[in-house]
């Protein structure tokens, strides 16, 4: 069982499978077996895409409960991956491998997948294609923009939050990283402060929508500090001593709007800054190669506007192009790991069947594999690799 068996073939049709977190996702994508479409129009290779997410099931605990998230994602994932085949209008018989992530994520989940992807794999004799889930939310943007390596990412989710080289597909370079929580954790748990509902991020933005930003002089994090690294705890607590100090649960709509306006510009400032550092370390990395300068935003967070337009500015401010993918492409979803399964086909990059096979789900799976590069904890979403 071999995925290069299909190479022959001018386009694939590929399974995706994801369950990394709180979402059980199924996909089919189809796309050029070859890396030769850069230049010509993008075409839509999205046949699928089907997504379950557990808002409800974890709704009473605060966060992510992972017995609970592995449970759900055993009851759901057969029925979502036939859903995302009728959408397709697919059988087994026309797919040419199967994209599943392997890792990093909560290892229940992440099992259940794998495991799932395995037993479709071996009993269709369909190849198996393990995907880190960080790689597939970097080379997402490939499959909607005629993008060429080299570029930067700037990875925003609940789980993770860092800046990465991608010089190939199956090449990145880890320049910056949380050295506590995620960005999109920081999101959620504020919103769970100010008396909000599941999904967090998303109702503080609209919340913040009616304040002001300029209320209160919230801190920009790790300001006097090189690097490209990010932190959000400091700016956690002080968001929670503010509304410790001025508000009392149901009271003052307009206090607990100004105060999510105000965090949520202090931590899309914190994310320029950062960002703009990794500007001036990728200049140093193209060595004044005439390439395009291309900054990508990838993760649920991308698709906060205040977070999009800040960037948007320091990025014309250096002469970048900013590019973010569509909203529903930016959130945990199957067509990114089919589509990051694609370019390892691409790339020559696919495992042999064997060693497939054997690979155990992993909860930490860095890009880079550097053991000398910047390490942190796990988040109260999650292990981060």
């Amino acid at each position: 069982m071999n995925a290069a068996r299909s190479k022959n073939k001018e386009f694939l049709t590929l399974l995706g499978i994801e369950t990394s977190c709180d979402e059980t996702a199924a996909a089919i994508i189809r796309g050029p077996a070859q890396d030769d479409a850069m230049g010509r129009e993008v075409q839509e290779p999205i046949l699928a895409n089907i997504i379950h997410s557990q808002f409800a099931d974890h709704a009473d605990y605060g966060g992510v409960v992972p017995e609970i998230a592995a449970r759900a994602h055993v009851e759901r994932v057969d029925s979502i991956i036939e859903q995302a085949l009728d959408e397709a209008k697919c059988t087994m018989a026309d797919i040419d491998a199967i994209a599943v992530t392997a890792g990093p994520g909560l290892v229940g989940g992440v099992m259940v997948g794998l495991t799932t992807a395995k037993a479709i794999s071996l009993s269709h004799a369909i190849p198996l294609i393990p995907v880190n889930h960080l790689a597939a939310h970097a080379l997402t943007v490939r499959m909607v923009e005629n993008i060429a390596f080299p570029f930067l990412v700037l990875l925003v989710s609940g789980g993770h939050t860092q800046l990465l080289w991608v010089e190939s597909a199956t090449r990145f370079r880890r320049l910056g990283t949380t050295i506590d929580d995620a960005a999109g954790e920081a999101f959620d748990k504020i919103a769970q402060l100010l008396g909000l509902p599941s999904p967090g991020g998303p109702n503080l933005e609209a919340l913040a929508h009616t304040g002001r930003t300029d209320r209160f002089a919230m801190p920009r994090p790790l300001h006097k500090r090189e690097g490209c690294d990010f932190s959000f705890s400091g700016l956690k607590t002080a968001t929670r001593l503010l509304l410790e100090q001025g508000v009392e649960e149901g009271d003052n709509h307009q206090l607990r709007a100004d105060i999510a306006a105000s965090f949520q510009q202090a931590a899309a400032d914190h994310l320029a800054a950062r960002t703009k550092a990794a500007l001036t370390a990728c200049e140093a990395l193209l060595g004044g190669q005439n390439a395009p300068r291309q900054l990508v935003i990838a993760g649920g967070v991308a698709a906060n506007m205040t977070v999009k337009t800040t960037l948007q500015a320091m990025a014309e401010t250096h002469d970048w192009r900013l590019i973010v993918p569509p909203a529903k492409l930016c959130t945990d979803n199957g067509a990114m790991i089919a589509w990051a399964g694609l370019e390892m086909i691409r790339a020559d990059a696919v495992p042999p069947a064997e060693q497939a096979m054997a690979l155990a789900a992993r909860p930490r799976w860095p890009l880079d594999n550097n053991p000398e590069g910047p390490r942190h904890g796990g988040g109260r979403k999650g292990p981060k690799a």
